[in-house]
């Protein structure tokens, strides 16, 4: 795409967008366009470009305003693709500290300057989900932690969250197109629906095993309809060795998955032979929760909205350098900021 199919002030007045024939996220094609910015700059580009201004040469930084985990700069680079720019950037996935510069972009402002709205958008949204990720890592204490948070988003961006998770430290996401975005495989059993259809949860733990290709793990959900430890014990006797592990998913109309339930089901299954038997433990985790089941003996963690509402780690943008010149607007410090980090990649 060239400059000049860049969205202008004249064809937003003309335009007739149908709200009933689409989804109302936002398409490639429109990002590209400029549709998903701020108006102000699609004024300021038809305004510099009137003046003779518009591929004036220019350095711009974005900066974090928090510590946290980076994420989105993968896609901010395909968004900035074909452009002549010079770009340096922190990596998917590193530790970003708090105000540090995490992409510097030199070029004619003509060619990004548009794009300031979603290039903030993505790395701030991205970063935020994949710190959220890492701290539930970090709270699982090495224990496998799986992203489940799909349902809690718009599906537009769910895949982006789910990657963004896996990212910042998640072992494996459900949603289907985030897992395939990174070369992986998405992870998951069946629903607590398959059990109420099925009619009983040993029923549909043997189709499962039966049905289910061999190199996918046995992971049965035992809170459908009777108390979680006895119908543990009963798929344990059903598939035997071949059961990977139970599910917990209790709702909150219940309690939720206690440290006394994940005890109890640990003990009475390694009481009845089933030693090899894991916990799988979900339903609205937070940090405290994980890291209480932990210790309680839950092995493996499914985290959805703690995630998928992680609040974003706002980015910004400024200028720095305007025709070689080292040139800040008041309160930020003139000239490009070191940052030995930062790896150049165009």
């Amino acid at each position: 795409m060239k400059t000049t199919d860049f969205i202008t002030l004249k064809d937003i007045a003309s335009m007739e967008i149908r709200s009933d024939d689409r989804f109302f996220s936002a398409t490639g094609p429109e990002i590209e366009q400029g549709l998903t910015s701020d108006i102000y700059f699609v004024r300021t580009r038809d305004l510099l470009d009137k003046m003779g201004l518009a591929d004036t040469e220019v350095t711009a930084e974005i900066f974090s305003s928090r510590e946290g985990v980076l994420a989105g700069i993968d896609e901010a680079i395909y968004l900035l693709r074909n452009r002549d720019l010079e770009i340096w950037t922190l990596h998917e996935g590193d530790a970003m500290g708090d105000r540090e510069v995490v992409m510097r972009i030199r070029g004619r402002y003509s060619d990004f300057g548009i794009f300031e709205t979603p290039l903030l958008g993505i790395l701030a949204s991205s970063s935020g989900w994949a710190t959220a990720a890492r701290s539930c890592k970090e709270a699982a204490a090495g224990r496998k932690v799986i992203c489940y948070g799909a349902r809690h988003l718009h599906p537009a961006v769910a895949p982006v969250m789910e990657r963004a998770a896996v990212i910042g430290g998640a072992d494996a996401c459900s949603c289907i197109l985030g897992a395939l975005l990174l070369g992986r495989s998405p992870v998951g059993t069946v629903p607590h629906a398959a059990f109420l259809i099925a009619g009983d949860t040993v029923e549909l733990a043997k189709a499962y095993d039966q049905f289910v290709p061999p190199d996918a793990p046995r992971i049965i959900l035992v809170d459908t309809f009777k108390d979680e430890t006895e119908e543990a014990l009963r798929v344990a006797e059903a598939l035997g060795k071949h059961l990977n592990g139970v599910r917990l998913d209790t709702p909150g109309e219940r309690g939720g998955v206690t440290t006394g339930l994940v005890r109890e089901t640990r003990a009475r299954l390694d009481q009845a032979g089933y030693k090899h038997v894991q916990i799988i433990v979900s339903g609205g985790l937070d940090l405290e929760r994980i890291a209480s089941l932990v210790e309680a003996g839950a092995d493996v963690f499914g985290v959805g909205s703690y995630i998928s509402r992680a609040p974003a780690i706002d980015m910004t943008m400024d200028l720095k350098e305007v025709r070689g010149k080292a040139l800040a607007k008041r309160g930020r410090i003139p000239g490009i900021t070191i940052n030995e980090r930062l790896v150049k990649i165009n």
